[in-house]
């Protein structure tokens, strides 16, 4: 299975945190999603994953670029004891091996894979099959939090080779660079940022 059709509120409560920091009311970002505020004060409320996409596309709606900003948020620690267990890997291999084994607990709509290229590896997002209207929300949040992953686990940034995206270029492009500190492509044949491979075999700090 991909991913769970029931989540926790775990990336409902990261929009609604970012938002507040802009002074928005959770009610906008709510509506239409049947969540409320009581569901937001119990540790193990369990939402489907068609609320939790309702309440991103009023985000995407309030802020285009927001699936970058979002995937900045989710630091390794943001994935309880799943994060606490690639801290614990030996090397950089061992943890993304480990967190690709269990999609439902990193929360991703896609089938996520390690692509050998000859020297280079390509962390690769694929299989979408949500709503088409929030894809490219959603291929933002994932790979910009799966950099940070892999920021937090190394202790310092891992340095990209490149990053593809299977969409045109947005007209906020210039901020994914602010993300993908590499040569960017858009209109690409997949969604994915490339290291080089040594970094698999990287200790751990």
């Amino acid at each position: 299975m991909l991913h769970s059709h029931l989540t926790t509120l775990n990336a409902v409560s990261l929009v609604l945190n970012t938002f507040k920091d802009q002074g928005l009311p959770s009610d906008a970002l709510l509506a239409g999603s049947g969540i409320n505020a009581a569901d937001l004060s119990r540790a193990d409320t369990r939402i489907t994953t068609n609320q939790e996409m309702l309440v991103c596309a009023n985000a995407v709606a309030l802020q285009r670029d927001i699936g970058l900003e979002l995937g900045r948020r989710m630091h390794v620690s943001s994935y309880g004891m799943l994060g606490y267990a690639l801290l614990t890997s030996a090397t950089l291999g061992d943890a993304l091996r480990l967190a690709l084994r269990y999609p439902a607990l990193l929360g991703t709509l896609f089938q996520l894979s390690l692509e050998a290229d000859g020297e280079l590896i390509w962390l690769t997002a694929a299989d979408y099959r949500e709503n088409p209207a929030l894809a490219t929300f959603n291929i933002e949040f994932c790979l910009v939090s799966l950099k940070v992953i892999c920021d937090d686990l190394l202790g310092h940034p891992l340095p990209l080779r490149g990053a593809r995206f299977d969409y045109p270029a947005p007209d906020y492009q210039r901020r994914y660079a602010e993300r993908f500190d590499c040569p960017l492509q858009f209109d690409a044949a997949c969604n994915a940022f490339a290291f080089d491979r040594r970094w698999l075999e990287q200790p751990l700090p």
